[in-house]
């Protein structure tokens, strides 16, 4: 069900139902697309870079990185293109974080498991150290 917001962008109230901003900067966020898509296609752009693409054309590189990751420029047809990582900010082609990252984080579960693992094995040995069993002998059970 749509809901009444206002724009991230102009702070302008609009429903939102399958846009994230209103109709008006939606309109401009659509031009400054086509401003860019129509630098890189021709063949003499189609190698640049972020920073060559930023000065060319005016768009900010916020809305490059937000065009690639939405798909609408395709990586393949620009070799020179990429945007951030989540974590540290290195340009990447694909996924969210480099490969740098993933292989920390990687590491980090890993370290996080083993020590989840020698913890569980010493609750376990503490918990086979703790039973308790009580023998009855029936003559002093009968006086």
């Amino acid at each position: 069900m749509p809901n009444l917001e206002n724009c991230p962008k102009c702070g302008g109230l609009f429903v939102k139902a399958l846009r994230s901003v209103c109709d008006k900067c939606h309109k401009e966020i659509d031009q400054m697309f086509q401003t860019v898509y129509t630098f890189i296609r021709k063949r003499e752009n189609r190698k640049a870079s972020i920073s060559e693409v930023v000065e060319a054309t005016g768009v900010k590189e916020d809305y490059i990185f937000q065009f690639i990751r939405e798909g609408r420029l395709q990586m393949a047809q620009f070799p020179n293109l990429g945007y951030p990582c989540d974590s540290c900010g290195t340009i990447i082609r694909e996924g969210r974080i480099c490969s740098s990252c993933n292989k920390n984080l990687q590491q980090g579960l890993d370290q996080h498991n083993k020590e989840n693992e020698i913890a569980e094995r010493n609750r376990q040995k503490e918990n086979a150290s703790r039973r308790t069993y009580h023998l009855f002998n029936d003559e002093i059970r009968r006086k």
